[in-house]
């Protein structure tokens, strides 16, 4: 009888293989049931990215219009292909979250050993904070999308004999490409600046084969002409890509502590849309132990990166605290470290203990298992049941296509971000949607809708639609000019 040898297993030859791709089914299968998972309605933010999404035209590029365009243009694509539903508002996310996913597990698969990068992947992944942005229809996303991006992209040409010029090329394309999204403009310039300055980096450009680094260069210096005309033709796009509209350096310092103080606050509910804590308590643990075991090799590219990310994210949020949702990839990259290091640890205690060693996947699997379940529970049922959270998504969509025929009229007056958002479906010829009422009675429909109630509104209440998600559960009123029973 021979002796079974774990070692020559398959599954134990090829489990790491097979644990990414387990990983990578099971995120890509959440993402996309999202909508079940989470809150089911949408924000403000969302209605406006969809409006703004919508009054895309093909010619936009050339007026100038070109803040957030590749997520406008995919969101509009979403909308015209779907109609105008929660999940077509969301689907660019979530497709660009299933992207942002691999690539981290990638980048972290590189840079690590593989249990490391597995373990700490699963974690990234499958966190609450990760889950809301692959989950929210924004171009919030691209914040954190394009820099991990750009570093994987820069782990395929750093340390390598002889990159190849596609991964250069991706690279340049890339770092143009990020320009479109705002405030990370100056990622690209910190990119440059840090590749230049840091020795590791500046001796790959330096070896760097000449073609591929002059299509490079010249790609960089379209995209910059590209820019600048963009901002010839529509001056005002510069404050949009450059600044908030309002900001001022006196706001520095209080949108830094606005920004990050949905991310650690442990013990307050917060009236946000982000549900606090954002990122959990053990996530931040590990993120320390990985910052703290960072300093002694800080220098190398990969342990300084991070720490960089960090300082850069800190100064970004204070033009604009939604900059503060970059900070996850640097604290997915710190929690690796902190695995490593733990992990380390753990085997220098018993180098020469086999059953020691193995003993330490239990406690440290027992760890990971409630990290991962409490952040799922968290997700699913913080964001549909703790009510400053909850009141900042409304369920108006589905109450509309429960209560309004096809072809009513639709009043929307005193919100702007409302009548812009529900005006698409004016466009698509679903409804009739209007911000102001007629001159003369007589020329109101007979029967017709409001969104919320407005005094002295002619007409008489024939019906009020509610909803349990909203402070003001009284979301639309449906109203007759004359006196039947026939409805909307």
């Amino acid at each position: 009888m021979k002796k079974l040898v774990i070692s020559k297993l398959f599954l134990y030859r090829h489990r790491f293989a097979i644990g990414f791709i387990v990983l990578g089914a099971a995120y890509i299968g959440i993402l996309f049931g999202l909508p079940l998972l989470s809150p089911g309605g949408l924000s403000e933010p969302e209605m406006e990215s969809a409006a703004q999404s919508y009054a895309l035209e093909f010619d936009s590029v050339f007026r100038g219009d070109i803040a957030d365009l590749p997520y406008r243009a995919l969101q509009k694509i979403s909308i015209m292909a779907f109609g105008l539903t929660p999940y077509a508002v969301k689907l660019p996310s979530i497709i660009i979250g299933a992207l942002l996913g691999c690539l981290l597990i990638l980048l972290l698969n590189r840079w690590f050993k593989n249990n490391v990068a597995l373990l700490a992947s699963i974690l990234a992944v499958l966190s609450a904070s990760f889950l809301y942005l692959a989950g929210s229809g924004t171009p919030l996303i691209m914040l954190v999308f394009w820099p991990t991006l750009l570093l994987w992209l820069g782990s395929r040409i750093q340390g390598v004999t002889k990159p190849k010029p596609l991964y250069c090329f991706a690279f340049a394309f890339a770092l143009l490409a990020s320009i479109f999204t705002p405030h990370l403009i100056y990622l690209a310039l910190f990119i440059v600046l840090f590749a230049f300055l840091h020795p590791h980096l500046r001796f790959t450009i330096k070896n760097l084969p000449i073609i591929p680094l002059v299509l490079t260069v010249f790609i960089i210096i379209m995209g910059v002409a590209a820019f600048v005309m963009a901002a010839f033709i529509n001056p005002p796009i510069i404050a949009k890509i450059l600044l908030t509209p309002d900001f001022s350096f006196e706001l520095l310092l209080t949108n830094i502590q606005t920004a990050f103080l949905p991310f650690f606050s442990w013990s307050t509910a917060l009236d946000s849309s982000f549900l606090s804590p954002f990122i959990g308590l053990a996530s931040v643990t590990l993120a320390v132990i990985g910052l703290l075991s960072t300093t002694k090799g800080f220098f190398a590219s990969r342990n300084s990166i991070a720490t960089c990310l960090i300082i850069f994210t800190i100064i970004l949020s204070g033009l604009t605290p939604q900059s503060a949702i970059l900070i996850l990839l640097p604290m997915a990259i710190l929690i690796a470290h902190g695995l490593r290091y733990v992990l380390a640890k753990w085997y220098d205690l018993f180098p020469d203990n086999p059953y020691a060693r193995i003993s330490a996947i239990f406690p440290i699997g027992l760890f990971l298992g409630i990290m991962i379940i409490s952040g799922i529970n968290h997700f699913i049922f913080g964001y549909r049941y703790a009510p400053m959270v909850a009141d900042k998504f409304n369920n108006d969509l589905i109450l509309m296509d429960k209560n309004l025929t096809h072809g009513s009229t639709l009043y929307i007056l005193d919100d702007e971000i409302a009548y812009n958002f529900y005006a698409i479906m004016d466009y698509q010829g679903i409804y009739h949607v209007a911000n102001t009422l007629p001159e003369n009675t007589e020329d109101l429909p007979k029967n017709f809708a409001t969104l919320g109630l407005h005094e002295d509104m002619p007409g008489e209440i024939q019906r009020i639609i509610t909803s349990p998600k909203s402070h003001n559960s009284d979301r639309i009123y449906i109203y007759t000019t004359i006196q039947n029973e026939e409805e909307l």
